[in-house]
């Protein structure tokens, strides 16, 4: 454990969330009631603030606005796709980051993001401890892929999961309604990898005509001769079909269907950037279905929706936040914050603790339980899992005008203390 009245920093990193400020909101409120830290520090943009020294004092933030964050969407520290390489690729990073850690007297590192960001927290926390540098480093869970190992569930992924459910909801009575025209409809969703959020699309199919009525994931090996035979059975049925489907799509090869066609290249941490399967089956489904389709993709407002966020995510959001630094004053280091849901009938959620490194190195895939035998739609079993994840609204601050009331960091910038750096 670090010396008392030493500093603490927190920084988030990766795509935003809903509830990822809820998180925050825990770290700092949790910290203001030990006095084994002294301030807690904000990292602007992520570890990208710790390396150009753009530090910020959360301490002196007004405790109204801190509470406030729980019903902000996004990342209010700012957040960064910077992923620190291995030690011997990028010493003058590592080093620069301890360099700052020590300048301002800080030995708390919380950081908020997913499996790279908990690769960098890891690095940063084997190189102290090499240095004989005392620092506790302590991971906070965020995605809304879902897509973290050893954690039952992610913050993050409750809220999107409720919004693409509800737009799938909506968009299917649009879809039923204008059925003579718009005849399929086509919905791309967010998830690389992993087909969690596309999977959560299929709560919201209560009844069999309800949409969406295909749902396709990376986990389930695609074809187009399956798609057409999929849309044709369903539009025999219901005369109409509504489809969601996980830009993530793979073929039975294991390649993404549209890694070659996209031509959007790789995002910072090296990742294929993905898009265009939406339109692709459209043009299939035309072709070879003979069914005017159209497409639509939700882009950003997956992940900043907090008008219909999930309360159950941003409750067990900011537990991991006020867990982390419980964690971090009883002497627990080099750990990330995992949700533990308990085996009773009764939804029920606890915290735990996982290995940065093994976080960092594993992914969590929607398992062959979840996924029906066509490939093409979920089961009773993923239904259990990802209900009550949903559940509650967001107590959300309405202004004057009618819309939502979001706050913003004063952001009381800290002196800088070291040559700059980037």
């Amino acid at each position: 454990m670090a010396k008392a009245n030493a500093n603490a920093i927190v920084a988030q990193s990766g795509g935003p969330t809903c509830v990822i400020n809820s998180s925050v909101c825990g770290v700092i409120q949790e910290a203001a009631k030990t006095k084994k830290i002294g301030r807690v520090l904000a990292a602007h943009d992520g570890i990208l603030g710790v390396l150009k020294e753009e530090i910020f004092d959360a301490s002196a933030e007004k405790a109204s606005v801190i509470e406030a964050l729980k019903r902000t969407p996004a990342a209010a520290m700012g957040s960064c796709r910077y992923k620190l390489k291995s030690l011997d690729q990028a010493q003058s990073d590592f080093d620069r980051v301890l360099d700052v850690f020590k300048a301002h007297e800080i030995r708390y590192f919380f950081y908020a993001g997913g499996n790279d960001s908990m690769d960098t927290a890891d690095k940063v926390n084997k190189l102290a401890a090499q240095r004989g540098y005392e620092l506790v480093c302590i991971g906070i869970p965020k995605t809304i892929d879902n897509d973290l190992a050893y954690t039952d569930h992610c913050p993050g992924f409750g809220s999107v999961a409720k919004y693409v459910a509800t737009c799938a909801m909506e968009a299917g009575r649009d879809n039923e309604a204008l059925s003579t025209f718009d005849t399929c409809s086509i919905v791309e969703v967010m998830g690389r990898n992993a087909g969690w959020i596309a999977a959560a699309s299929g709560l919201a199919t209560r009844e069999p005509q309800d949409a969406p009525h295909l749902i396709y994931m990376p986990e389930a090996a695609f074809t187009f001769e399956q798609l057409v035979r999929d849309v044709k059975e369903v539009y025999r049925e219901f005369r109409r079909v509504f489809i969601i489907v996980g830009e993530g799509l793979k073929d039975e090869k294991g390649n993404y269907i549209t890694e070659e066609t996209a031509g959007f290249g790789n995002d910072a941490f090296g990742h294929a950037q993905l898009g265009g399967v939406a339109e692709m089956l459209k043009n299939v489904i035309e072709k070879n279905a003979g069914v005017k389709a159209r497409w639509n993709k939700l882009g950003t407002q997956q992940r900043s929706s907090m008008h219909f966020a999930s309360l159950t995510d941003i409750n067990e959001a900011y537990m991991c936040g006020k867990h982390a630094v419980k964690a971090a004053m009883s002497g627990v280091n080099g750990k990330m914050i995992t949700l533990v849901r308990d085996k009773g009938a009764k939804y029920k959620c606890t915290t735990g603790f996982a290995e940065l490194k093994d976080v960092a190195n594993g992914e969590k895939k929607v398992p062959k339980e979840f996924i029906n035998e066509k490939g093409n739609h979920i089961t009773e079993a993923c239904r259990r899992y990802v209900g009550p994840l949903i559940k509650g609204e967001a107590p959300i601050t309405v202004g004057k005008d009618g819309l939502p009331v979001y706050v913003r960091l004063a952001k009381k910038w800290v002196e800088k203390k070291l040559p700059r750096y980037l």
